[in-house]
């Protein structure tokens, strides 16, 4: 089961391993991220950011999506993690049924597309990016932007009618 998917530009960081894995009350973290899998120093660099007691696993997102469907993972709490929207939005497709929700928090700012569209402080999307996001938030899963647990959780649905989107 996935507790949450998680769309972060840096994938692991301090407040995702330590403040998000305790929030969601998590043992397992996913990394859904072809670069990253492919990557002995990206992949090293991820598991060097866990705290004691997760674990990692770290797959294409096509290896990620046959974990999350495999029967042995269903009773598995995972928090998962990618750096783009359109990966998560392939996982939440793939997937049915396994996804509880889908945090777009920290998206875009490495992107070096022009001309895109900046929903909040902390996501800003080329074009393919928000038809995905609208995609997510049209989906049966709830999607919000969230950036650490005490702030509200906002419907990126609003965030999208709000940018005139």
């Amino acid at each position: 089961m996935i507790s949450q998917i998680r769309v972060d530009d840096r994938l692991i960081h301090g407040q995702v391993a330590l403040v998000w894995s305790k929030e969601l009350g998590v043992r397992h973290i996913v990394v859904a991220n072809d670069h990253a899998a492919t990557d002995d120093v990206t992949r090293m660099t991820l598991q060097m950011a866990l705290p004691s007691g997760i674990k990692l696993l770290v797959k294409t997102v096509d290896d990620a999506v046959k974990v999350f469907n495999d029967p042995r993972a269903k009773d598995v709490p995972m928090f998962v993690l990618t750096n783009c929207v359109h990966d998560a939005l392939k996982i939440v497709k793939e997937c049915p049924g396994r996804v509880e929700a889908v945090n777009a928090a920290n998206v875009g700012r490495f992107d070096s597309t022009p001309n895109k569209t900046q929903l909040n402080a902390c996501i800003t999307l080329n074009d393919q990016e928000l038809a995905d996001l609208k995609e997510l938030a049209a989906s049966e899963v709830p999607t919000y932007a969230q950036v650490v647990p005490i702030d509200p959780k906002t419907p990126v649905a609003k965030l999208i009618k709000d940018a005139g989107k």
